[in-house]
């Protein structure tokens, strides 16, 4: 019997509240990342996550589970939950997903640099470039009238490659994530192998800090964003700084 009779679930029972993050709502509530991975088969698998439905003609909430499969996306009913928060309700659809057997807790192939399973699938989505960051910066100053080269050397012969590079002005502007650059406020420490990701940072830092310093002596000006950083306000650095000239 639901606890809501004859009334349909209050909105904070299944409905995600605005400004909430879809994919670290639903990392929280499986127990990580790393454990949302269903298995497709040949050693295959796709991250799934869990969708909370309220049918008008029912008023009950069901869970569903949902992933991609080869241009599909399959479903798997789980059943109805009645907690009185989306959270919970989240908790308990993981959890009975979990006990389906369709689940495969993604392991670290024999190459990886990465400490556990959870920091190997943080680095794969840190890329290199064309990040979520980058494409949003670079579409608000495209908007504001800025034109820009991008992914490219502020300098001839170097193999130093800034983000955002503005050649007639002088102004190149680096993306840095989190993860791989050592952010101040998100970087933690890893627990395992501590000695070889303290030297990777500082070898990061160092590159970082030898960039900044060539570019200033060639007569560049260098502007680093944070990808945690408010897009609007790195927009306004970077047109300040280009325009200014």
């Amino acid at each position: 019997m639901s606890p809501w009779k004859d009334e349909s679930p209050p909105d904070r029972a299944w409905k995600r509240h605005p400004g909430t993050s879809p994919s670290r709502e639903q990392d929280r509530a499986a127990g990580g990342r790393s454990r949302r991975f269903v298995s497709l088969g040949d050693g295959r698998s796709a991250r799934a996550s869990v969708t909370l439905r309220v049918y008008p003609n029912t008023r009950r909430i069901r869970a569903v589970l949902r992933w991609s499969q080869d241009g599909k996306s399959p479903e798997k009913y789980l059943g109805e939950v009645d907690h009185d928060t989306r959270a919970a309700n989240l908790a308990e659809a993981w959890r009975r997903a979990r006990a389906s057997g369709l689940f495969v807790d993604e392991t670290l192939p024999p190459e990886s640099w990465a400490s556990s399973a959870q920091v190997r699938v943080i680095m794969r989505g840190n890329r290199s470039k064309n990040t979520t960051p980058e494409m949003k910066l670079r579409s608000l100053l495209h908007r504001r009238g800025l034109r820009y080269r991008v992914d490219a050397p502020p300098t001839p012969g170097t193999r130093r490659r800034a983000d955002v590079v503005f050649p007639r002005e002088r102004v190149a502007v680096f993306v840095d994530g989190c993860f791989w650059h050592g952010c101040p406020e998100h970087y933690r420490p890893s627990s395992k192998n501590t000695a070889f990701w303290e030297t990777k940072l500082a070898t990061n830092r160092s590159r970082d800090a030898q960039t900044n310093e060539t570019l200033a002596a060639a007569g560049w000006t260098v502007i680093r964003v944070w990808e945690h950083e408010d897009v609007s306000g790195a927009a306004d650095r970077i047109e300040a700084a280009v325009r200014s000239v």
